[in-house]
């Protein structure tokens, strides 16, 4: 696969990647509702056999959140190797940032929240951030092949 059919991949890999995280994003009724019980069990269970208190309901949340958007931020960073990873981590802002207004505007069962933002955000700049170093690995790679 040459250069320009990879990035061609990775942006349909991308589009593809919208639908799921736009049903996440809108359901009308928070994704986690059919297993907030089952997870407040294991979490009580968990704390119960000394895990600490502050790996909680937040926690998993927010860890859920950012690596919702870590794939996001490393496909886009290589459907678009040219540009710079923090401009992909503006990118997962952006759509942070549409998502949490479309919950806010149109979904009543639904909570908006700048600290959803912060997380996709973040994780939106590590999978930039990890495509950078990983492209960067293979250039090396390829120009120590080739003896430059």
């Amino acid at each position: 696969m040459n250069y320009v059919d990879s990035r061609r991949f990775w942006r349909f890999i991308l589009i593809a990647m919208l639908v799921p995280l736009g049903l996440i994003a809108f359901w009308p009724s928070p994704v986690d509702a059919p297993v907030h019980g089952q997870l407040a069990d294991v979490l009580k269970l968990l704390h119960s056999h000394g895990i600490p208190a502050w790996f909680n309901y937040q926690f998993v949340e927010a860890t859920a959140n950012v690596l919702l958007f870590v794939p996001v931020g490393a496909v886009a960073g290589l459907a678009y190797p040219k540009r710079k990873w923090w401009r992909i981590g503006i990118l997962g802002l952006l759509v942070s940032c549409c998502i949490e207004l479309g919950q806010l505007l149109f979904l009543h069962n639904r909570l908006a929240s700048i600290a959803d933002i912060v997380t996709n955000t973040g994780g939106a700049f590590i999978g930039a951030l990890l495509a950078t170093v990983v492209l960067r690995c293979l250039q090396a790679r390829r120009l120590s092949a080739t003896g430059l």
